[in-house]
């Protein structure tokens, strides 16, 4: 088990009989392999070392969240902030390489801040095409003195060409009904539930019902930059399929791969920092007992705060506690 912090502080910590056991299911690569010896693995080395080592074609959904152009220490490694020329320049450095490894229907989402988010528009819309720019509300950063608090980020929606997969009914939102309009007599767009007055609305560009992982979570790790399973999970049932594969070189504590699997997608992820790599091997082994995704209850992605009478989790009601800004999670 993690070892133990504060009574309620869930976050995934690793003790180093538990680095040491989960490093072994790692893998690395010295020479090019065909698919099935990196399938459902989690590779643990730098991307640049062995890029040249992956198969042809066989990625279905690219992630990418490579270092924002910011000062960061993740882990083992640094990222330092460059002006945005060299930023744009070290997006181009590798970028391109990855076109060989997707599939003519491929889609890429590219993460990303308001400073990265320059580059990230240049460079990848000379080799993609552009879909769509998602930003997300983060609920938490640091105010600033003289400037407004950062409390979003960007994902930016790319494809291959024109023949993809897209899911609408799959990310559809469950939210609830404030003014609930009748004709005839007859609810229209909404139906009344033992929960409330709720409509199934197409999902939009802007998402306000994502809570990232905080301490009183049970998927929340170490990393500094880890993003909430909800996320990946929109990402990966509108743009994949069951059986399809995932790619992330840039995984961090594992969550694209995490979410892949607890939605029956194969996966592939890269980390260069030990300890996280041995963190992911951990959470997927938790994920075979454990398939849920807080926010995520029967097929449907609900708002904030709208769970608070659920009781279908796989956890017990216990588990679900009141966060802070008053956002319940369910993990």
């Amino acid at each position: 088990m993690p070892s133990p912090r504060a009574t309620k502080n869930k976050t995934i910590t690793l003790s180093e009989d538990q680095i040491e056991k989960y490093s072994k299911k790692l893998i690395d690569l010295e020479e090019p392999v065909s698919v099935d010896k990196i399938l459902d693995k989690t590779i643990n080395r730098n991307l640049f070392d062995i890029m040249k080592y992956l198969p042809d074609q066989f990625v279905d959904l690219l992630i990418l969240d490579p270092p924002y152009n910011l000062d960061r220490e993740f882990g083992s490694s640094k990222f330092r902030k460059l002006p945005v020329e060299e930023y744009s320049a070290y997006l181009r450095s590798w970028l391109p390489q990855m076109l060989r490894l997707l599939k003519p229907e491929a889609t890429i989402y590219i993460c990303g801040d308001y400073i990265s988010s320059i580059s990230i528009f240049a460079v990848a819309n000379e080799y993609f095409k552009l879909r769509n720019r998602i930003t997300w509300q983060r609920d938490k950063g640091r105010g600033a003195s003289k400037n407004w608090k950062n409390s979003m980020e960007d994902i930016w929606f790319f494809t291959m060409g024109n023949d993809y997969t897209f899911n609408l009914d799959a990310v559809k939102e469950k939210k609830s009904v404030i003014a609930p309009y009748k004709e005839d007599g007859q609810a229209k767009d909404w139906k009344e539930t033992e929960e409330g007055r709720f409509r199934m609305t197409h999902p939009s560009n802007i998402w306000t019902d994502i809570t990232i992982p905080y301490w009183s979570m049970s998927e929340n790790t170490d990393h500094p930059t880890q993003k909430p399973e909800k996320l990946l999970a929109k990402l990966i049932l509108a743009s994949s399929n069951e059986g399809d594969v995932v790619f992330d070189p840039f995984l961090g504590s594992g969550t694209s791969s995490v979410v892949a699997k607890k939605l029956n997608r194969h996966y592939v992820g890269i980390e260069i920092d030990n300890t996280f790599a041995a963190t992911t091997e951990y959470r997927l082994e938790l994920a075979e007992n454990d398939s849920g995704i807080q926010g995520y209850v029967d097929g449907v992605f609900w708002e904030r705060n709208s769970l608070k009478y659920q009781k279908k989790s796989k956890k017990k009601q216990d588990d679900v506690e009141e966060e802070e800004g008053g956002f319940f999670n369910f993990m």
